[in-house]
């Protein structure tokens, strides 16, 4: 009979955050899996700017990265509130939110987004972020569905 070695290796789940409610529920719903498994938590905010062509820019490129900076602060506050014995990081990329989150997610054991995002910055993330991940990310995915239906 041989001693087999329990993996000393903590599982690691990534949480696309833009400060809406999909991704807040998203977050709530990471924060619990992390307490049950153990797993550390990479918090990971994406945007662009310029957003769109022909788009009147109502904000600069300084005031877009205060309100993603903002925004990734809230979001890691919430998981010291809710699990302070969690580990906690956070990344914020210039980069389109589907491809962002597949290449921080790169050997993660999860990738957790939400059904509908945008909120708070709607106009930094275009398309559909979590048929983006389901498609091209190397680990599982879950697509936390709100309350709209």
């Amino acid at each position: 009979m041989s001693n087999v070695e329990e993996s000393t290796v903590t599982p690691r789940i990534v949480v696309g955050v833009d400060g809406s409610e999909g991704s807040s529920k998203a977050l709530d719903w990471a924060i619990a899996e992390a307490i049950r498994s153990g797993a550390t938590l990479e918090l990971a905010t994406a945007w662009m700017f310029p957003m769109a062509l022909g788009y009147a820019f109502a904000r600069t490129p300084e005031e877009v990265r205060r309100e993603v900076q903002r925004i990734a602060d809230e979001s890691l506050s919430r998981v010291a509130e809710v699990a302070p014995d969690t580990a906690v990081t956070s990344i914020v990329r210039e980069s389109e939110a589907g491809p962002a989150l597949v290449e921080v997610s790169t050997g993660a054991d999860l990738l957790v987004v939400g059904s509908r995002g945008h909120g708070g910055i709607r106009e930094l993330l275009l398309g559909s972020v979590g048929t983006y991940c389901s498609r091209h990310a190397c680990c599982p995915v879950v697509i936390v569905r709100g309350g709209e239906g």
